[in-house]
């Protein structure tokens, strides 16, 4: 299959100060070697490759979900409406040791994919036990990702040894260092509250051993904070720092209970944040001020946690999302604006995944990861600004198609990669099982 495509007749933005009613795409070996007005193109004749019409859409880049738990999509909706330590414990940890393993992450994982290729996703951060039933997922459906093993104190799936989990993290990382161009093995340290300083210890030395980065939830919760308070005598932020730890986090998910020192500390070890406003929202763990967040010098990203508690990984809305709450926590109608909270979801993510300067633009030299977006709808009619059409009206299902490394995933919102209605019906069959009526 080529890595070489060209998109053309449609509007491209390329990036927030690239714009161009009628724009050119041009991808070779995966990465971008041209993005400009149509009328400066002059290497259509001599392209060869395929072609992808845009139909008069927008072409842009693909969005980058910093932070999600993708295999979870089999427990969406399966408790909802509760506090997130009931949720956790009660439900989905539970759920998870009964159902978790390399088949259910590789098959949800499919789903997941498609959900996110098909809502204009192309680069995901995801975490989770049985991670390599997750990348096999990712790659067969083309999605580009950092992946996360996750590593926690008590018996886990794939890790029914709790001392044996770093070992397993090590031997994922090993097997995807270098195996497909689209994979990053990561390290997922599930939370302070959840493991040990000595396993933080150890998956810190395991990232800086294989060049790994890692990842953890920090500060999620007021009780989280309490408790972690009450533990160690610190902060989750400040327990981290204590340990020598900080300076290596490569990104924390969540933050919503981060002080303002707390929050120029992370600035100063070069941690980024990534923000998960629906899944904050949903579980009821509060409203994070990401404009101070962004005034304390911090790299943010934007991330739609797990479909179980999210219950949807559109980036379209979280990037909505991240926009009015803001405005809503700061009482200030200017608070994100909708320029700047796209691109959380470009850039920003891109930084707190590690991979900035390749993904999160359309420019020479950037991976050929692209979406096009359908404008031929009554809500992007009229149609005066791009980024204010996209965050407070765009939705997901406005993705036409989706190019990631050059290469189509979804064309004509068809997932190319694999036949979604069979995997459909084998997530619903499991589904009935964990139900208990099957």
């Amino acid at each position: 299959m080529s890595d070489s495509l060209l998109l053309e007749n449609g509007a491209l933005w390329a990036g927030p100060d690239y714009y161009w009613p009628k724009g050119v795409l041009e991808i070779r070996n995966g990465k971008v070697s041209f993005a400009g007005p149509a009328e400066s193109y002059r290497g259509r004749e001599g392209f060869v490759g395929p072609r992808l019409d845009a139909g008069g859409g927008l072409i842009m880049p693909g969005l980058v979900n910093a932070h999600c738990h993708a295999p979870m999509v089999l427990f969406r909706g399966l408790a909802d409406d509760l506090p997130l330590a009931v949720w956790l414990n009660e439900h989905m940890f539970p759920a998870e040791a009964r159902w978790v393993n390399e088949e259910m992450t590789e098959l949800c994982g499919l789903l997941a994919a498609a959900e996110m290729l098909l809502s204009g996703t192309t680069c995901v951060g995801d975490a989770y036990f049985c991670a390599g039933g997750a990348a096999r997922a990712f790659e067969r459906a083309g999605l580009r990702a950092v992946v996360a093993q996750g590593v926690i104190d008590f018996p886990a799936p794939g890790a029914p040894d709790p001392g044996r989990g770093l070992e397993v993290a090590r031997r994922f990382v090993e097997e995807w260092q270098e195996r497909s161009p689209l994979i990053r093995p990561a390290l997922f340290a599930h939370s302070v509250y959840t493991c040990s300083p000595e396993k933080l210890k150890g998956v810190a030395a395991l990232a800086r051993e294989t060049g790994a980065p890692w990842f953890t939830h920090l500060s999620e919760t007021r009780d989280e904070v309490a408790q972690v308070r009450q533990t160690y005598g610190a902060t989750p932020a400040r327990h981290l720092e204590t340990l020598g730890l900080l300076s290596g986090l490569q990104a924390a998910a969540h933050g919503v209970w981060l002080d303002r020192e707390e929050l120029e500390l992370l600035a100063a070890r070069g941690v980024s944040l990534v923000h998960c406003p629906e899944s904050n929202r949903k579980l009821a763990s509060g409203l994070a001020d990401v404009a101070g967040w962004l005034r304390a010098g911090l790299a943010v990203g934007l991330g739609t946690d797990g479909a179980a508690s999210n219950n949807d990984l559109d980036m379209i809305a979280e990037v909505r999302s991240a926009a009015l709450g803001d405005k809503l926590k700061n009482l200030d109608p200017a608070s994100l604006p909708a320029s700047q909270a796209l691109d959380m979801a470009w850039e920003g993510s891109a930084r707190a995944l590690g991979l900035q300067g390749r993904v999160g633009r359309l420019l020479p030299g950037f991976a050929g990861d692209a979406v096009v977006l359908d404008l031929d709808q009554p809500h992007f009619t009229p149609f005066f600004d791009a980024a204010s059409a996209l965050v407070y009206a765009g939705r997901g299902s406005d993705v036409r198609h989706a190019v990631v490394a050059g290469r189509p995933a979804v064309r004509d919102r068809q997932v190319l990669g694999f036949d979604l209605p069979e995997v459909m019906a084998r997530v619903k069959s499991l589904a009935r099982q964990v139900m208990g009526h099957g």
